[in-house]
């Protein structure tokens, strides 16, 4: 639960901040590269499904986010 006086308008500090905790634990875990297996397509149909739903929410985007171009993952972190 929030605590009282805290900004919740633009953003869930809080909730920010458990999520960045959550996947530092993740990360440290060493269960990535497992993970990165098993959300790879199982067929040439799965593969195809997911390139329609990233062209579909591409097409709903304003432009790449210049971090993902510099590899920055945001809170001072970089992707790998």
């Amino acid at each position: 639960m929030s605590k009282p006086n805290q900004i919740q308008g633009e953003g869930n500090y809080e909730a920010a901040e458990e999520y960045d905790e959550a996947q530092r634990k993740f990360v440290k875990s060493g269960k990535v590269e497992a993970a990165a297996r098993n959300a790879k397509p199982k067929s040439p149909a799965e593969a195809k499904d997911m390139e329609r739903a990233e062209e579909a929410g591409r097409s709903h985007a304003k432009g790449e986010d210049p971090a993902v171009k510099r590899g920055s993952g945001g809170s001072g972190s970089s992707k790998p």
